[in-house]
């Protein structure tokens, strides 16, 4: 384990090279499978009559990545990140071997809850690989990497999953994902395996109670994905699920999130915040550009490319400056952009402008993003002991998902209010907007994580 300043030189240095490798490889395929899934579904749904299930494949996924990212957290804090991480990538693979042979829908949702627990699991192991692996110095560069390891998907995800389903057959874009997959983690587990990266002193707070709220989390993301299917009731199952989320969410989040607390509760608070405002919105814009632009469905997800791009540039210049530009100045700019991508698609929408202004305008918010999503990472970590950086990871993580579930549901149940309006679009970028302000609350109390480590050293 690394812990000398002589050593952060490069991420791809000889001796962190074949972690780097294989982690961005995981991160990448997760990605790519994640994108992939959104092209084939409707064939599959089509093939196994799975109309009904068509949402809960998606939703359900998303629920069990938070039990995942608890149990990945607490064993990881317990006992080093690698057999966890182990344990995390057999549930993926596995899910996409059950959901790749599955003859009905009900087994491939099946497969896809189990490979929700081990997509949740995976995100918090890698987290602290990293923080156990490579110096402090380092951290940035690595997210940058693994930020960047989402755009080459975006670009290709698409039409390489319709292809494979076109000329082979829609099972191998789990089959071959998953095949991958245990060549990336092998790259991994070679290096792994002959460090030392327990802790010295491993925590010892009691795992049921956070598992058993994690259980109650995903309840609560699922209500909030079906909430729709409740007609003229879906408000109250949206209040019922939020409220569930909520209480349930608080022994998982650290302590004063929901009150943005300075300093690691608001990095965790924030990184809810700001992931609702962007992946609620993001999903209207392809929307946007098919309905009042006949747009075809692989141009309109094109129009996303830009803001990939941005993103990745973004989150290399955050990994390389991030210290100089300073947390304040990240959480300005970053929200600024995000906030006015919305706006800007909002009038797009609202006074039918050119599709090219919907398109450079959200390359703002792809930007945005890549200085504020690693960054925040970086400062969990930095804010973290060895005893509890799996639990502060799979909080990261879990707000995550919160908040993008969170989101899209109230955005979904807004559009279908809406949808005989010319108001639709603009009502969801709305919220968006609202989405993006509200985190410059958090944003502007994530302190000085480096400080605090000053602090507590001379403790």
């Amino acid at each position: 384990m690394s812990t000398g300043v002589d050593d952060a030189v490069s991420v791809w240095a000889p001796r962190y090279v074949w972690v780097t490798v294989g982690a961005v490889a995981l991160i990448f395929l997760a990605a790519m499978q994640s994108l992939a899934v959104t092209t084939v579904m409707p064939v599959v749904s089509d093939e196994l009559n799975g109309a009904a299930l068509y949402a809960v494949a998606f939703s359900g996924t998303l629920a069990t990545s938070v039990i995942g990212m608890v149990a990945v957290g607490a064993w990881s804090d317990r006992s080093g990140p690698v057999w966890p991480l182990t344990t995390s990538v057999l549930l993926f693979v596995a899910g996409l071997v059950v959901a790749g042979l599955a003859p009905t829908m009900e087994l491939l949702v099946a497969g896809r809850l189990i490979q929700g627990l081990g997509t949740g699991g995976q995100t918090v192991a890698l987290y602290v690989v990293v923080a156990r692996v490579y110096p402090s110095a380092l951290h940035g560069r690595v997210f940058a990497a693994f930020s960047a390891a989402w755009v080459v998907p975006s670009l290709i995800g698409p039409f390489l999953a319709g292809a494979v389903t076109e000329y082979l057959h829609w099972r191998w874009v789990f089959l071959g994902v998953a095949a991958l997959t245990v060549v990336a983690f092998t790259m991994v587990a070679i290096r792994l395996w002959g460090l030392p990266l327990d802790t010295e002193h491993p925590s010892t707070a009691r795992i049921a109670p956070r598992l058993a709220c994690a259980v109650l989390v995903a309840a609560g993301a699922l209500g909030l994905s079906l909430a729709g299917e409740l007609g003229r009731y879906a408000w109250a199952g949206v209040a019922a699920s939020v409220i569930v989320l909520v209480l349930a969410s608080r022994p998982l989040l650290p302590r004063g999130t929901l009150i943005a607390s300075r300093g690691l509760p608001s990095v965790v608070l924030m990184r809810g915040l700001i992931a609702g405002a962007l992946f609620g919105a993001e999903i209207y814009v392809p929307y946007l550009l098919i309905e009042d632009y006949g747009f075809s469905p692989t141009w309109a997800g094109l129009g996303l490319t830009a803001a990939a791009l941005a993103w990745a540039v973004a989150a290399e210049i955050q990994g390389r400056f991030g210290d100089r530009i300073g947390n304040a100045r990240i959480t300005l700019l970053g929200t600024s952009q995000l906030a006015t991508a919305a706006v800007v698609a909002g009038l797009t929408a609202a006074l039918h402008l050119h599709p090219i202004v919907l398109v450079a305008g959200w390359t703002l918010a792809g930007s945005g993003m890549g200085l504020m999503y690693p960054r925040l990472t970086v400062l969990t970590l930095a804010y973290s002991t060895p005893q509890n950086q799996g639990f502060n990871s799979s909080a990261l993580s879990i707000s995550d998902s919160i908040g993008a579930s969170a989101t899209i549901a109230v955005m979904g149940l807004v559009f279908t209010a809406l949808v005989a309006t010319d108001a639709a679009f603009p009502a969801v970028f709305a919220v968006a907007v609202v989405l993006a302000a509200l985190a410059l609350v958090p944003g502007l109390r994530l302190g000085h994580a480096h400080e605090a480590h000053e602090a507590r050293d001379r403790r």
